[in-house]
């Protein structure tokens, strides 16, 4: 007798399957962050750059930025800052990415209870400065991990780059239930400053600041999950806008110059609804039903073209405006900034829903719904 032939099922058939069997959730289970000892008014900032022209002044004071960390050269004979060459620039990348990183894992490791030796996966994020070996390879050296230790750098991708590498760090967790993963991000963006008299590189240093902040994740059963848990991802390039935001390299200056086109903001909110549109399609939930918005703190105008154009408050974006306002613009690691202060304030409650944004050049922007 011809056996009967088996029943074929579709990728999307078996996933659903899987899923359905499957009791584990990833959790984001401890947050960490670090920045350098020294902050700067933007007013004190003024005057080490000594900017007089007008229209850069404006920049800095009407940028909703109180204070940011910055790690900078000293000063000349002058008592001008002291221009830094690309490769010292490298260098203070290296030192204090490394210093800082370090720091906000141990913070976050702290807030889980955990140890260095606990760590199984590591992945570090960093834009400001190209490493060889890679940053998480000087953080394992710092901080002393196991040599088997899984490994990751996403290098280049901005200030989305934090949830492009939550994604990635949250499938390594699913894949191995009960092991620690950390995801790193440190952005030193003082030694991406170039210091001139340009309205480009002004804009550039009227907005970034320096800082690290790491997250840890676990999957692990349902009925034991605390935290929140990772529920699915949904990303969009803007391949149109891929020179909004850019690394170039300056040959006057001989290092490389950040650039963001004054569209951003439009981009950034013409888009963003599509997104949560997506990142919501098939849940059954609607925006109104969202608690917790933790947003990348990328600039006043950019942060009121997502309030806009998703109907949010400014109680929505309360953590998203009080950390530019502290720090400035971060980078990869401004919306876990955000997320810690959303834990310190412990109001969320079981079955909320929150949504993480992240933007940055491509132009792309990221985000991922959470649910505790």
């Amino acid at each position: 007798m011809q056996a009967e032939p088996m029943a074929q099922t579709t990728f999307d058939e078996q996933l659903r399957g899987w899923r359905s069997e499957s009791s584990l959730k990833t959790v984001i289970g401890g947050v960490g962050t670090a920045t350098s000892s020294k902050s700067y008014s933007q007013m004190e900032l003024l005057d080490m750059f000594k900017v007089t022209d007008r229209r850069i002044r404006s920049i800095f004071l009407h940028s909703a930025i109180d204070r940011r960390y910055l790690t900078l050269p000293g000063t000349d004979e002058g008592r001008s800052l002291r221009t830094e060459t690309q490769s010292e620039l490298l260098n203070k990348h290296r030192r204090c990415a490394t210093d800082m990183g370090a720091r906000a894992i141990q913070a976050c490791l702290d807030s889980l209870g955990a140890h260095t030796s606990d760590i199984s996966f590591l992945c570090c994020v960093t834009t400001t400065g190209f490493l060889s070996p890679g940053l998480s390879a000087y953080i394992c050296r710092e901080l002393g991990l196991a040599a088997d230790c899984a490994r990751l750098d996403v290098v280049g991708m901005g200030c989305n780059g934090g949830l492009n590498a939550l994604n990635v760090t949250s499938a390594w967790a699913q894949a191995n239930p009960g092991k620690l993963a950390i995801m790193l991000c440190a952005e030193i963006c003082s030694a991406g400053y170039v210091i001139d008299d340009t309205l480009r590189a002004s804009v550039v240093n009227s907005l970034f600041g320096d800082g690290a902040a790491a997250l840890g994740l676990m999957a692990m059963g349902a009925d034991k999950a605390a935290g929140s848990a990772i529920v699915r991802f949904h990303s969009r390039i803007i391949t149109e806008a891929i020179g909004a935001m850019r690394y170039d390299w300056d040959e006057f200056h001989g290092k490389f110059s950040f650039f963001l086109d004054p569209e951003i903001p439009y981009v950034v909110g013409a888009n963003v609804e599509g997104v949560i549109d997506g990142l919501l399609l098939g849940t059954g939930l609607r925006r109104s039903r969202i608690a917790h918005w933790i947003i990348h703190s990328g600039g006043k105008k950019v942060i009121d073209a997502i309030r806009i154009n998703l109907g949010l408050s400014a109680y929505d974006l309360r953590h998203t405006t009080s950390v530019l306002r502290d720090y400035g613009n971060l980078s990869s690691g401004s919306f876990i900034f955000s997320y810690k202060r959303l834990i310190n304030e412990a109001k969320t409650l079981p079955g909320d829903y929150g949504i993480m944004i992240t933007m940055g050049p491509g132009s792309t922007i990221e985000s991922a719904l959470l649910q505790w």
